[in-house]
């Protein structure tokens, strides 16, 4: 069964991001929250971790559309090719915040996603994610845990998600009420900036 771990987001106990880094390490899956919907993640260099979590939401691992979430942009040059100065600055003024961008993969890509032209790349405005990204030293890979059952889209209560998923991930973090908008994706591969999905972000300021 998952541990249930509480942390406030804003001043995250170090013990408990601690304690969820070496769930990361160790090959589990956490549920935590974002600024947006809650995610569910692992280590992004855990071959096995990934494969878990494309199990759970029955896709193969190759073809997943999953976020990579880093805690800055220093991160991006490990895994996206080099992006024009116009790039960069939409990122700069759009993160952290509720955005999921698509950009061009480079051939750092994890062995598992080596198929792939470009990345969703996610850094939230939320000190808890962040905070494990952080010391974990390396993205992780995020889908979101969207239920088809439900009348809200996204779970958005930690005990109810916890309830659910407590079998299949090895934490479930409690930040706090979820929101039940998932971030807006926008696709900075060509040469325009693309809406894909509208969500929380407000896409008018590209």
């Amino acid at each position: 069964m998952a541990q249930f771990i509480k942390i406030y987001p804003e001043n995250p106990n170090e013990r408990e991001i601690d304690r969820v880094v070496k769930i990361l390490r160790d090959g589990g899956l956490i549920i935590y929250p974002t600024d947006t919907v809650y995610g569910m993640g692992c280590d992004i260099t855990n071959s096995k971790a990934l494969e878990r979590i494309a199990r759970i939401k029955g896709v193969k691992l190759d073809k997943a559309n999953f976020s990579f979430v880093c805690s800055d942009l220093s991160n991006l040059s490990d895994y996206v090719k080099q992006i024009n100065t116009s790039t960069f600055k939409i990122l700069k003024r759009s993160l952290p915040g509720p955005y999921t961008f698509i950009l061009p993969g480079n051939n750092n890509l994890p062995k598992e996603f080596k198929k792939k032209t470009t990345v969703g790349i996610r850094v939230p405005d939320n000190n808890i994610a962040l905070e494990i990204v952080r010391q974990l030293g390396n993205p992780i890979v995020s889908t979101s845990i969207y239920d088809e059952d439900e009348v809200l889209e996204y779970l958005t209560d930690p005990e109810l998600i916890f309830e659910k998923w407590q079998n299949l991930v090895d934490a479930v973090i409690d930040g706090g009420y979820g929101d039940n908008v998932a971030s807006t994706i926008i696709d900075l591969s060509g040469d325009e900036p693309i809406v894909i999905r509208e969500g929380k972000g407000d896409p008018d300021i590209f």
